[in-house]
């Protein structure tokens, strides 16, 4: 087909490269059941605090919600001082979620990656420690479902912070394609 030159010199196509994976990181789609009525899913099968079916051992020790009002950047999170794995599950909205690999010895490290959370297609996203997190919430903003292999403790907290832009602000920047 023929197209006019100027739109020609403007031209690109979109690629769509396959996500590169992150040591450690699981994303396991959960089924929601839907009806005329509503819908159900269930979040975690715990026995004994451990969680059934999932692919990497995890025993729950708190579990957590998050509301992110529309475009909320809550961005860059890790876990240093002791181990803290996360298991995150949007239930309500859509989150836009960066990880990247700040691990020293993992051989992923540097590897950055986006997941897309949503309410309408839940599924659980495992980040290991050491894995830097973030999130922008969509424009009904979202309710995150979180569970911790770890508990907070104020007095000692193990929050640890990066600038949202740590990385690159384009990484939160709005897709205009």
């Amino acid at each position: 087909m023929k197209l006019d030159d100027k739109a020609l010199a403007h031209l690109t196509y979109q690629n769509y490269p396959k996500a590169a994976p992150i040591a450690g990181v699981v994303h396991q789609p959960l089924q929601k059941h839907r009806a005329l009525e509503g819908a159900f899913m269930e979040y975690l099968r715990l026995k004994d605090g451990r969680v059934e079916g999932f692919p990497l051992p995890f025993e729950a020790r708190q579990i957590s919600l998050s509301w992110a009002v529309p475009g909320r950047i809550n961005a860059f999170h890790l876990h240093p001082k002791r181990t803290q794995d996360e298991l995150w599950c949007v239930v309500q909205g859509a989150l836009l979620v960066w990880l990247v690999d700040v691990r020293a010895d993992s051989p992923t490290k540097g590897t950055k990656r986006s997941f897309l959370l949503s309410g309408e297609a839940p599924s659980l996203l495992y980040i290991p420690s050491g894995v830097a997190h973030g999130y922008r919430a969509g424009h009904q903003g979202a309710l995150l479902l979180y569970a911790m292999n770890d508990q907070f403790n104020p007095s000692d907290p193990n929050e640890g912070r990066l600038p949202w832009d740590f990385f690159g602000a384009e990484l939160w920047a709005e897709d205009r394609g």
